[in-house]
């Protein structure tokens, strides 16, 4: 009999979907006899690492979490009261349990297939609307990544939306500091020239663009911008306002006053601080701005039976499309957070959240009047939850004394200190601040409110849907109704190429919701955060290890992020070195959209390289394309394995071309979990890399968001990754609103290296190589694979070309998406990185058995084609073109097509446990032609 130590399966072994005896079965159908010998096939020697990971060896899940637990006792949780757009806030334990928790939520994808999205779809209309609603403003997006990246994409925004050539960008001088250090980042490689004003005695220049004031200030300060806003108007700029989502209820909204663009955060609704993140920013725009808003933004439109459906609206704006000329290089965003924040709002209503607002300004009055009563007078007259006084000589010794009474303060300078109030601001918290003051007196009452013309007096989140979930039932079944209409991870295979979608798990999951990882503000002390500093730097050494580079940074809170803080270092270097000409950025055609848009976001030109028809790098056209921009070249951006799934075997050649000429080279990480264990990209000749942690390193997609985006590079780049935002004349600014991005879920990948160790990595690497190779090996019959590498063996995963079959049959790439969620499956990537095909990464995490059902699908979808293509059905009614076919329309009375319910609904190879579609296909265009993107009246569209 086993011990009970030998009893216990390693993490890998529950990671990696398939057992050894199925490797075995999967190793046959390619042609292998192990997985070694796979890899050494598919992978040019070039690069191969003969050497294993240095790493610590993996321990078990219940070890991990221990190891964890004793780090995170390093961070000390404090009262928080600096502020600076971070609070403390009460999660509702339903939201948390159901939305933050829940793998329905959290494993959820990018809803690019919206008839099987519409739970997330709605809970974003919500956020949509909750944003519109109390910015004052028609249109909002569906999040963006923090407000600092808010602010700057609303800078570039008003640049190219406004009709002024002027290049200056007037700032309120009282902005959050942190946003004002990513605005300088970002507007310096664009030619933007900043101007910081005073608002309470503005001088502005005679032309600008645009401008960014905030409401309230940095230092708490409520005003009136309407005057200013006109002003601004009459010299041809827009105008954007940084708000406090939650002083809205109470305090005007910028729209009322004239604005027109707000950004924020809605990280106090209800989402924890976590040391700076996850949190959705937000945006909102008046009428006629919509089509330049960045990232995703929620419509609403009907099905194929008129019913009221949700999608992504205006999709042609994406990076994939429009490459250079994007409006942004925001890919996805922070949709789990702004789920949350719209489940907040869903389950206080207006009056719960006037009530939280109301006592978190009474709490403010409060301390103004202790503070008043005991001689330190606050700044401003009207504030919100921010109270700024002035003490001479005296900030640092009162900060010190509210920390040794457990309560952190904001050190404005030496003679001020700021103290901001939250929702979870008590009585003894109150004491406490005023103790540190030197204050004894404690008011009983104070007056509240504010200044005429500064008070909210229209009525907002008027939507049925704010009203109707008080009690926790209600909200329950409403979250419960939400998730069963959506197809996520947890239900089964979302076999997407480009976008791994791999096991998040739970063991992995837990810590993001312990207190000491949550509830960590991040400018709190270094002494107070000894944990996140030990996760942290093991973070940084480990995934420098596996990469091969000498130096990390994990600020950038998505890839996209990431793409730019490399671009931006790049660029640095080569300014210090004197060779700050240089603006070329070569990108193959099959690359990622993001990589263009980061590209001109750093202020260098794209120019495209072209592609053999192997899918490679074309070197003759880099050759020529080098010798074009000879002087000029800065950089090349390449992914490796290649946006088309194969192991370049010429990547070192590439390197080498291009550092001959003086470049850099970049190569985009997005398919890292191809190489972990088996090459390195800092030792194969790469300078700088990004990596997805949202797809590699197991952190969840939560169904568009959150993603880390961590940079990485060799050491001459070093000095040049992100600063921390309070740390002025860095070489490099901030490319994120706090010091570490969202480390409120580092916890994640922590937990999967630790767990897995450098030979569960390797493991999983050849494991999600032997995957895609499988499934290419079973389809290839059925589907040409467009291409293929070394031994016709793919990557990580294959593209399946679907353009002879459908200039056959008129079956398309779109009609075989639909017709998967008839058989239980999310679709693979569509017609990227070449139209009319379809990208499919099944992933380490899946078993034989899914991948074999997910095999069978698409051979039975091929003889439906085949079917089509014969004559039998007619492509406009056809099971493919009809699909997805929900329970209602199989309830119909009425069946004319040529194909029977059994075949619509249960076709071969569906799965037992039937996923019913809750829509029928989306009508796309006319959710474009008739943009809504708001909570609709009940009765729209009928039922």
């Amino acid at each position: 009999m086993s011990s009970r130590s030998d009893a216990v399966v390693p993490f890998t072994r529950r990671h990696i979907g398939p057992s050894p005896e199925q490797q075995r079965t999967m190793l046959a159908q390619v042609g292998y006899d192990s997985a070694q010998a796979l890899l050494e096939a598919a992978i040019p020697d070039s690069i191969r690492l003969h050497t294993p990971l240095d790493l610590p060896s993996a321990v078990t899940e219940e070890a991990a979490q221990a190891e964890l637990r004793a780090m995170a006792a390093g961070n000390r949780v404090m009262r928080q009261m600096i502020g600076l757009g971070y609070y403390g806030t009460h999660t509702p334990a339903v939201i948390r349990r159901n939305v933050l928790e829940n793998p329905a939520w959290y494993t959820a994808y990018t809803p690019y297939q919206p008839e099987i999205s519409q739970g997330r779809l709605e809970a974003l209309l919500n956020f949509q609307t909750m944003v519109s609603d109390l910015t004052g403003l028609p249109v909002a997006g569906a999040s963006l990544l923090d407000e600092a990246t808010a602010a700057a994409e609303a800078m570039t925004l008003a640049r190219r939306a406004g009709k002024s050539k002027s290049p200056v960008f007037v700032v309120d001088s009282d902005t959050l500091p942190q946003t004002l250090a990513v605005l300088r980042t970002r507007a310096e490689p664009l030619g933007i020239s900043l101007v910081t004003v005073d608002v309470t005695a503005p001088d502005l220049p005679e032309e600008f663009f645009g401008a960014l004031l905030s409401n309230p200030s940095a230092g708490g300060a409520v005003r009136d911008h309407t005057a200013l806003i006109e002003e601004a108007h009459r010299r041809g700029a827009l105008v954007a306002v940084a708000v406090d989502l939650l002083s809205l209820l109470l305090v005007r909204s910028p729209g009322d006053m004239g604005a027109d663009i707000a950004v924020g955060s809605a990280q106090r609704f209800g989402v924890p601080m976590g040391f700076g993140g996850p949190h959705a920013g937000f945006m909102s725009v008046r009428s006629g701005l919509e089509r330049s808003l960045p990232g995703r933004l929620v419509g609403v439109s009907k099905d194929a039976q008129g019913r009221r459906a949700y999608r992504l609206a205006l999709q042609t704006r994406e990076q994939h499309i429009r490459r250079e000329r994007a409006t942004s290089n925001i890919c996805t965003a922070q949709v789990l957070l702004a789920v949350m924040a719209s489940c907040y709002a869903v389950y206080h209503g207006p009056d719960g959240l006037r009530g939280i607002a109301s006592r978190v300004h009474a709490q403010a009055a409060r301390l103004a009047r202790g503070l008043r009563a005991g001689g330190v007078e606050p700044l401003h007259g009207d504030f919100f939850d921010t109270v700024t006084v002035r003490v001479p000589g005296r900030a640092e010794s009162v900060v010190s004394a509210a920390v040794a009474l457990g309560v952190n303060l904001r050190l404005v300078d030496a003679d001020h200190v700021a103290v901001a109030c939250d929702e979870t601001t008590t009585e003894s918290d109150l004491s406490a601040v005023w103790r540190a003051f030197g204050v004894e007196s404690v008011p009983v009452r104070s007056e509240t409110g504010f200044s005429a013309g500064l008070a909210r007096a229209d009525e907002y989140l008027t939507h049925p849907v704010f009203h109707e979930h008080r009690s926790e039932t209600s909200m329950l079944r409403y979250l419960r109704r939400l998730a069963d209409v959506d197809f996520a991870l947890d239900r089964g295979m979302i076999p997407l190429g480009s976008c791994t979608m791999k096991l998040n798990a739970a063991a992995e999951m837990e810590p993001v919701s312990w207190p000491q990882f949550a509830h960590i503000h991040p400018f709190a002390p270094a002494d107070q955060v000894r944990g996140y500093a030990r996760l942290i730097a093991d973070l940084e050494a480990w995934l420098a290890e596996v990469t091969g580079y000498d130096a990390v940074s994990l600020q950038p809170n998505a890839g996209s992020q990431g793409e730019l803080a490399g671009l931006l270092a790049i660029r640095a270097y080569l300014a210090a070195t004197g060779a700050g000409d240089r603006d070329v950025c070569l990108i193959p055609s099959s690359a990622h959209g993001t990589n263009a848009a980061s590209a001109v976001m750093a202020g260098m030109r794209v120019v495209v390289v072209a592609c053999d028809e192997e899918g490679n790098v074309d070197l003759d056209d880099l050759d020529a394309k080098i010798a074009q921009h000879a002087d000029r070249l800065a950089a090349i951006m390449v992914t490796y394995p290649s946006t088309h799934g194969v192991y370049e075997s010429e990547i070192t050649r590439l390197c080498a071309k291009v550092h001959d000429a003086g470049g850099q080279v970049y190569v985009d990480g997005a398919n890292l979990n191809a190489l972990l264990g088996f090459a390195k990209p800092g030792r194969f000749g790469a300078d700088v890399s990004h990596l997805n942690l949202h797809k590699t390193f197991c952190i969840p997609h939560g169904g568009g968001g959150p993603g880390i985006g961590p940079v990485a590079v060799r050491s001459h780049l070093a000095e040049y990754l992100p600063s921390d935002p309070r740390v002025a004349d860095a070489p490099v600014g901030p490319v994120a609103a706090a010091p570490y991005g969202s480390a409120g879920i580092l916890p994640i990948p922590w937990m999967y290296l630790r767990m897995m160790g450098g030979r569960g990595l390797a493991e999983a690497t050849a494991q999600a190589v032997l995957a895609a190779n499988y499934v290419a090996s079973r389809l290839a019959e059925h589907y040409p694979v467009l291409y293929s590498g070394n031994k016709g063996l793919v990557a990580h995963e294959c593209i399946l070309d679907l353009r002879a079959l459908t200039k056959r049959s008129g079956v398309t790439v779109d009609d075989v998406a639909k017709r998967l969620m008839d058989y239980g499956f999310h679709a693979p990537t569509m017609s990227f990185p070449v139209a009319g095909t379809l990208m499919v990464e099944p992933t380490e995490s899946e078993d034989l058995t899914e991948l074999d059902r997910f095999c069978d699908a698409m051979i039975a979808i091929r003889g439906e084609i085949d079917k089509v293509a014969a004559g039998e059905w007619p492509v406009e009614d056809s099971p493919l073109r009809n699909a997805p076919h929900t329970a209602d329309v199989l309830a119909a009375e009425d069946w004319s097509h040529p194909y029977s319910r059994r075949e619509a609904v249960f076709p071969a190879g569906a799965a037992a446990a039937k996923y019913w579609p809750p829509v029928g296909r989306i009508d796309g265009a006319y959710g474009d032609r008739n943009l809504a993107c708001s909570c609709p009246p009940p009765e729209a569209f009928g039922s």
